[in-house]
């Protein structure tokens, strides 16, 4: 009788053991200016009855970086196009995964209170009088397309000695929070979701590159979770976690 329940133990876990394994909770790598959205969404999959994702971010050229190095993950949302064009080149996404999500606007942020608005005919002048935060304008999204925007409005020469360079888009934004910084340039989302800043301008969308957010699943992935997840991100019901939070999408 012991030997038929210690096998009928043992078979109870050779059963369970793939299931558990099945449920690890998938690691995602997103933009900065995805943390309030992105841990919605996680949040509301969770609710489902999975496992929680665990949720890395930072720069997007880091988060990248940080894959062509071997670092494991399940899934990458960037905030350009070029980050994952970088990863596909490298043959790191899984096949047909890839796709434009989501949407975003460009805006000149100042301290809440402070100041006037600015319009693209003061722009130049008015931003050339202090520091200008901005992430990295050689390699993170939001400040390439902010310096895309700046030269295309013929303001980045006068501007460029004054720019503060951030680690990412939310490094900007806290230099103007603290009022470290006059003004910043930050993705409307990212203002939206500060109290501390207010919107001094917007920049027009054909001054800049379409901002576009990719998300894909990484080859390397194994876990099944990491799949299921980008499909719900991708689904009706996840978009609309990403409107509520300023994004449009695709």
């Amino acid at each position: 009788m012991m030997g038929l329940r210690f096998a009928a133990l043992v078979g109870a876990l050779c059963v369970s053991a793939p299931v558990l394994a099945q449920n690890r909770a998938p690691l995602v790598l997103a933009a900065a200016s995805l943390q309030e959205s992105m841990t919605a969404a996680a949040d509301a999959w969770a609710k489902k009855g999975h496992p929680r994702p665990v949720i890395s971010f930072a720069a997007s050229s880091a988060l990248a970086r940080q894959v062509q190095a071997g670092g494991k993950a399940d899934l990458f949302a960037s905030a350009d196009e070029e980050w994952m064009d970088v990863l596909q080149k490298g043959g790191l996404l899984a096949d047909k995964t890839r796709s434009a999500f989501l949407g975003n606007r460009l805006v000149l942020i100042a301290p809440a209170g402070k100041g006037g608005q600015v319009t693209t005919r003061t722009l130049g002048r008015t931003l050339s009088a202090g520091p200008l935060a901005m992430a990295d304008t050689d390699s993170v999204p939001a400040g390439k397309y902010g310096k895309a925007a700046l030269e295309k409005l013929g303001a980045w020469t006068m501007v460029a000695p004054h720019v503060v360079r951030a680690e990412n888009v939310r490094a900007a934004l806290a230099l103007v929070e603290r009022g470290a910084a006059p003004y910043g340039i930050v993705y409307a989302t990212d203002a939206k979701a500060s109290s501390r800043v207010r919107v001094a301008g917007m920049f027009p969308a054909a001054s800049h590159p379409p901002i576009t957010y990719p998300l894909a699943r990484l080859k390397a992935s194994t876990n099944p979770e990491g799949e299921g997840f980008r499909r719900f991100l991708l689904s009706g019901e996840g978009k609309a976690i990403f409107r509520r939070y300023g994004f449009t999408t695709r």
